[in-house]
């Protein structure tokens, strides 16, 4: 009998205690709204955005990567709209000088923290950090540390164009850490000070736009099926026409029912042309494109999709995490799928007496570049709990028999089942488990 009755409060628990997510430094009380991601959590995390990069590497339309620069000149945050218009609304209780952001609680109502309503006016908060570059404190030496991976592509977009050769439509990928002062971090790693992002431009001609919007909606939400994530957890949100920013035309939220509610996994934005000219305009230089049907210059217009690495960390989990009766004792684990999950396959030793007959098999599948756990301390019952509860996918049991039979037991983390398999045949096991 299984049950997936998960709250924050057990992710956050399970996080610490097997090396997925650590509080960053924590030994001197901790940093509100950054996280370290531990030996497991910076797997997990490492294989959530190789599956992004297959995505899209095996996209239909062409698309290059970018790795731009964190530090930004304040000149790009000028033109984009963010020194002028990224902020959230900010209030204090003069009572107990909490701070909270304005659209988060009901200001005709008493503080939530010692219940005296007593609230400041609401003030806009800046979100970008700032910083100064070089030895003289001077406005002219401000920089920002980036709060979205998206300016990069746009001012980079003739330069990728230029040295690429790619041609009209076509994407621009990157995956990169943004920074944003967040009022008030909250629900783990769903709100964070410093995030990582998987953001995707694509570039096409205006008559094309809708049709291309509709497409990167369908293709993300497959993507979500495809990680394992339960369709019926799912959904898309178009936004109203109130909540739009500035410069999208259209925007889809593809939505996951967390234990604290529907809240937005990806933002799917139709931004139109407005990055391209605002840099255009604030830069002098000419960021169209020459369309040779035409004899005209035109500036493409822009679909983003843009997913939190760290966010979809915390779905996945959410999404995975089950708790389970067998033989009377509670079981709990991460029901990853094989791609993602942080190891792939243990190899158990029956007796750790055993342990130098079977070292041979755990060596050669790592050699081979998959990610492996050899694990002899503790009762066989234990061994498997762990690796259930870090979720991995199958283990292979090394007994007094396999000594002279020269087999395993493969025991299944979902089903349970167990059966005997020779160990040669240890590794095509492993990949048609990967394969599904």
């Amino acid at each position: 009998m299984s049950s997936n009755k998960v709250t924050l409060e057990k992710i956050v628990s399970l996080c610490k205690r097997r090396g997925f997510v650590f509080q960053s430094a924590e030994i001197y009380s901790g940093l509100n709204g950054v996280y370290d991601f531990g030996p497991l959590g910076a797997k997990l995390k490492q294989n959530i955005k190789n599956s992004w990069i297959d995505f899209v590497n095996k996209a239909e339309d062409e698309i290059v990567f970018l790795d731009g620069s964190i530090l930004g000149a304040q000149a790009v945050w000028k033109a984009s709209g963010h020194t002028d218009n990224f902020s959230d609304p900010l209030v204090d209780c003069q009572n107990c000088k909490k701070r909270f952001r304005a659209d988060d609680i009901d200001l005709e109502k008493a503080c939530p923290a010692c219940g005296v309503k007593k609230w400041t006016d609401v003030r806009q908060f800046k979100l970008m950090f700032e910083t100064e570059l070089g030895a003289v404190s001077d406005k002219s030496n401000i920089a920002y540390l980036r709060p979205e991976t998206a300016q990069s592509i746009f001012v980079n977009f003739k330069n990728v164009m230029n040295s690429s050769r790619v041609k009209i439509p076509f994407g621009i990928a990157q995956i990169g850490k943004a920074f944003r002062n967040e009022i008030t971090p909250k629900q783990f790693l769903f709100r964070m000070r410093e995030f990582e992002q998987m953001e995707l431009e694509f570039f096409c001609k205006e008559e094309n736009a809708e049709k291309f919007f509709n497409k990167w909606v369908e293709l993300r939400i497959n993507y979500f099926k495809k990680l394992g994530l339960n369709s019926e957890k799912i959904r898309t949100r178009p936004h109203e026409k109130d909540e739009l920013a500035h410069y999208s035309k259209s925007c889809v939220d593809v939505e996951y029912n967390f234990p604290f509610g529907w809240k937005e996994l990806e933002g799917i934005a139709y931004r139109t042309d407005y990055d391209l000219k605002q840099h255009a305009k604030h830069s002098g230089k000419d960021l169209s494109v020459f369309d040779q049907e035409t004899g005209e210059s035109y500036y493409p217009h822009v679909i983003e999709c843009s997913v939190g690495v760290d966010r979809l960390f915390l779905t996945i989990l959410f999404d995975a995490y089950t708790e389970d009766e067998i033989e009377g004792e509670k079981r709990t684990s991460l029901k990853l799928h094989p791609q993602i999950a942080p190891i792939t396959a243990a190899i158990l030793p029956l007796s750790k007496k055993l342990s130098n007959n079977c070292k041979n098999i755990y060596e050669s599948l790592k050699q081979k570049g998959y990610s492996i756990q050899f694990d002899d301390s503790g009762s066989i019952g234990k061994r498997y709990r762990r690796q259930d509860e870090i979720g991995t996918p199958v283990c292979f049991t090394f007994d007094f028999d396999s000594v002279q039979d020269n087999k395993v037991t493969a025991r299944n983390r979902d089903t349970l089942k167990q059966e005997r398999i020779s160990i040669d045949q240890v590794e095509n096991y492993i990949k048609n488990l990967l394969e599904k």
